[in-house]
């Protein structure tokens, strides 16, 4: 039986995990970067090239059963490129929606899922307009780009205003309310090409200085009807994108009320923990959705968490000897703010769990 290639754009960290989680399928992956030592090199053939480069897009769909994605922002041109030469997932609309902030935050309102108050700006008399409409504190943001916290402004008080306008205005912008929440919680979501439908348990998310750092689950404190909320919401954008593969969507938690933040249409940093601590990783479940395979089980037997490497290497030996800790490298030089690997931990318990989290947040920072 030949192996089946799968095509993806970016060869990222996320890249490289899928083809890590595909190969014992049987799959092969090729990779388009600009990057000739991006993460994924070492695991997959490696196209070198822009990511809207014609010849370097039509290199990358010759014979391959599908094209997926393993970063957001994609450039519209190789967007309508690859959805015209290849069976490509998740498809132009939904990275269209996702990558920009007011189509988002529209998309999210028109479905019912509640969101800030948010308002477009495109001047500095605009937002002072939607800084009253919104009112502050408020978060304004750049409608594309802009990820781990970069391309945002809070605003304390409307003597910001012109600040807030300063560093960022120039570009196409949307003004937030500042939502204040008991904790950041996230979903991953999966859909196979028939509709079919799984979700992983919601997920606890710490952030530092705009990075995620720890991420657990599942989210301590979980009630059935919060998980079921938070899945009601995701089928509703699933379906309304006839979504295929693996959907996030992160969410401000007040009480029993989810407020939707931002949705990634690819698999997610949040849901990393899945490699050791699920049955079926989320590497793997999108793979399977994209090709027309049964979904994995999504179920998890006991407690995990993983915390994210930033910025320098730590001790090896160090990490290792904590109990049952998995290290993951991306490949990656280091520097500040960069994402360099993650170390799972999984436990029987939560309190064991919540320690060896501890432990690990000790040696690689708060």
């Amino acid at each position: 039986m030949s192996a089946r290639m799968v095509g993806v754009l970016g060869g990222g960290q996320l890249g490289r995990m899928l083809a890590l989680a595909g190969i014992p399928l049987g799959l092969r992956f090729r990779f388009l970067d600009p990057d000739p030592k991006c993460p994924a090199a070492e695991v997959g053939e490696l196209i070198v090239g822009a990511y809207d480069d014609e010849a370097s897009l039509r290199k990358l769909a010759r014979g391959v059963e599908v094209v997926t994605v393993e970063f957001e922002n994609v450039p519209a041109r190789a967007a309508e490129y690859l959805q015209s030469h290849a069976m490509f997932y998740p498809g132009r609309a939904a990275l269209a929606a996702a990558q920009e902030r007011l189509a988002e935050k529209s998309l999210f309102h028109a479905l019912d899922i509640p969101v800030p108050r948010f308002a477009a700006v495109e001047s500095r008399a605009g937002l002072q307009k939607a800084a009253a409409y919104c009112g502050v504190p408020s978060v304004l943001k750049t409608r594309r780009l802009g990820y781990d916290g970069k391309g945002q402004f809070v605003i304390k008080s409307m003597e910001m205003v012109d600040e807030a306008w300063d560093v960022l205005g120039g570009v196409p912008l949307i003004l937030e309310e500042f939502v204040t929440y008991e904790r950041e919680v996230s979903l991953i979501a999966v859909r196979g090409r028939g509709g079919e439908t799984v979700f992983y348990p919601l997920i606890e998310n710490h952030h530092r200085l705009g990075i995620l750092r720890l991420s657990v689950a599942p989210a301590p404190r979980m009630t059935a009807e919060l998980q079921a909320l938070a899945e009601e919401y995701a089928k509703r954008l699933l379906d309304r994108l006839e979504y295929t593969g693996v959907l996030t969507i992160e969410f401000f938690q007040k009480g029993s009320e989810l407020v939707a933040n931002e949705m990634a249409c690819r698999v997610h940093n949040s849901g990393h923990w899945t490699i050791e601590g699920a049955s079926c990783s989320q590497f793997e479940n999108h793979l399977r959705a994209i090709l027309g395979m049964p979904l994995g089980v999504t179920g998890i037997d006991g407690f995990s968490a993983m915390v994210n490497i930033i910025g320098e290497a730590p001790d090896e030996d160090a990490i290792l000897a904590i109990p049952g800790a998995r290290l993951h490298w991306y490949g990656k030089e280091p520097r500040p703010f960069r994402k360099l690997g993650h170390v799972n931990v999984s436990a029987r318990e939560a309190w064991v769990r919540d320690e060896l989290a501890a432990q690990l947040r000790a040696l690689l920072g708060p």
